[in-house]
């Protein structure tokens, strides 16, 4: 059974940093491309962030330069670490695993920004 399960959300402060991950199961890690997407009350998910297999990087307009995508793919575990955050990076934050056609998402995680 396939599992994705994202961990450390909660509150941020304004400015300040907060580092999620997602630990998977029952997927060949390694051969996952693995993305973060967000969907705040309202509005569409959207992409923040994805990494590819060999460790290539891309990141969405809504936390580019803001954010940094890593894998260990020993662990099978796929980090988000968030800085500089803004009100509006309140969002419900949600871990992906896609690989020809196989599309996996965890439940998300909820990351509320204060200010």
């Amino acid at each position: 059974q396939v599992q994705l399960v994202e961990s450390g959300g909660g509150w941020g402060q304004e400015g300040g940093p907060l580092r999620l991950s997602c630990t998977t199961s029952g997927i060949i890690f390694s051969e996952y491309v693995m993305a973060w997407y967000r969907q705040a009350p309202g509005k569409q998910r959207e992409l923040v962030a994805h990494i590819t297999t060999d460790a290539n990087t891309g990141y969405g307009d809504s936390m580019k330069g803001r954010s940094a995508i890593s894998r260990d793919n020993a662990k099978g575990t796929v980090t988000l670490q968030m800085n500089s955050l803004k009100p509006q990076d309140t969002a419900v934050y949600y871990c992906n695993a896609a690989r020809y056609g196989l599309l996996y998402w965890g439940k998300g995680t909820q990351v509320t920004v204060s200010s």
